[in-house]
């Protein structure tokens, strides 16, 4: 049976708090908006809805239970789902929250253990100390164990081969439960004519020369993300180059601060959490995210499809896909002297339009394989194969 021959499947999606903004929402709307495509019905179980309604095939169940602090906020949620799905019928339920006991989880985040990891690299010894004694991460590394080899869970879907090996690196579970889906996106939407279009609007409203290096950060947690390595990284390049810093993060402020302390404060643009990313993709020659750990974050994917060179580090799933000073730069996430030399190479690339040209030509040629009709022919074939051989997951 072809993936468009199933029958409509009435699928449930479980994300805490739903928003436009996030990396893990982006691919549950792009995801829900391929299933639509297919006849799917989709069931969003979330605490709240953020941005623009559902669309046309999906519907939002409230599950929103009270709670103080972070760690009850996860417990009372898995509680108050569990409890949900014991009331309301689905052919499958994926999960995109640490909950033990459901049939399907997508790790979008990764692995929270190897994020801790890669984290410490940049404490102090009191500051890992704290990290290994906080209740809320000691509670949700043992909820991920519990999560991954508890007898229920099906299938994990995992959006990059670099999330895959970690957890079969790290827990019991079968290889074969473990299916590389990467993430997908409007390739009609995020397109190189979003140069045209956007550059010299979206650069006049910044006060960005027209002639100027820009590069463009996108993403929420700065921590997570490295931005501070992308703000050293400026501070070391060309004085022309500027910094367009798209997302937010509770202590924006302190960044702020950085940039200004660089003395690049005039060059770096915070615009915040947007609706529509795509001026600030016009306005830009690459991206860069030098990120301390991310799986495969759809920014890249978003900036290959615009034709923007992507800047990024070795502990990013996007490594993936980049071909080294073809479609891209990798590095250690710290590494700024190697960010750096990045940046001015691009920058020479951006006065020869024959390499500028095939640079852009090389981005959208990294985008194409991802899709929104494959992300959704992938999560269907997963589906069909996981209601033939495991009927009771349709009880």
């Amino acid at each position: 049976m072809a993936p468009g021959d199933l029958p409509t499947l009435n699928i449930a999606l479980v994300r805490a708090r739903y928003s436009p903004y996030g990396g893990a929402e982006r691919f549950a709307a792009r995801a829900m908006q391929a299933l639509g495509g297919q006849g799917v019905s989709v069931t969003v179980i979330a605490r709240s809805w953020k941005g623009e309604g559902p669309q046309a095939n999906v519907t939002w169940l409230p599950c929103d239970p009270f709670y103080i602090g972070s760690l009850w906020r996860e417990r009372s949620f898995a509680r108050a789902v569990h409890a949900c799905l014991r009331r309301h019928h689905f052919d499958l339920v994926q999960s995109h929250e640490h909950i033990p006991g459901l049939a399907v989880y997508r790790a979008g985040d990764g692995v929270h253990a190897c994020w801790l990891e890669r984290r410490a690299a940049g404490l102090n010894a009191w500051q890992r100390l704290g990290v290994r004694l906080n209740p809320y991460h000691r509670a949700m590394l043992a909820t991920e164990r519990r999560m991954f080899e508890h007898p229920a869970l099906r299938a994990v879907i995992c959006n990059s081969l670099l999330v895959r090996d970690e957890i079969l690196q790290r827990f019991a579970i079968a290889p074969d439960k473990l299916h590389v889906i990467p993430n997908g996106i409007d390739l009609q939407q995020f397109e190189p004519g979003v140069r045209l279009r956007w550059r010299a609007p979206t650069r006049a409203l910044l006060n960005l020369p027209d002639e100027a290096p820009v590069f463009l950060y996108v993403g929420s947690g700065f921590a997570r993300k490295g931005l501070a390595a992308a703000l050293d990284a400026l501070a070391r390049t060309t004085p022309t180059a500027h910094l367009i810093v798209v997302g937010d993060d509770k202590r924006a402020a302190d960044y702020r601060a950085r940039a200004a302390r660089l003395g690049i404060g005039a060059r770096v643009h915070f615009v915040g959490s947007v609706g529509n990313v795509l001026p600030y993709y016009g306005a830009a020659d690459a991206l860069v995210l030098p990120t301390v750990y991310d799986p495969f974050p759809n920014a890249a994917l978003e900036a290959w499809a615009c034709g923007l060179p992507v800047i990024t580090s070795t502990a990013c799933g996007a490594r993936e896909a980049l071909i080294e000073g073809i479609n891209g730069w990798l590095s250690a996430a710290d590494d700024v002297d190697a960010i750096g030399r990045a940046m001015d190479t691009l920058g020479t690339r951006l006065a020869d339009p024959a390499a500028l040209a095939a640079l852009q030509t090389a981005c959208r040629a990294a985008a194409l394989p991802y899709s929104l009709d494959r992300l959704g022919k992938a999560l269907l074939c997963l589906y069909q194969s996981l209601l033939q051989s495991l009927p009771e997951t349709r009880s």
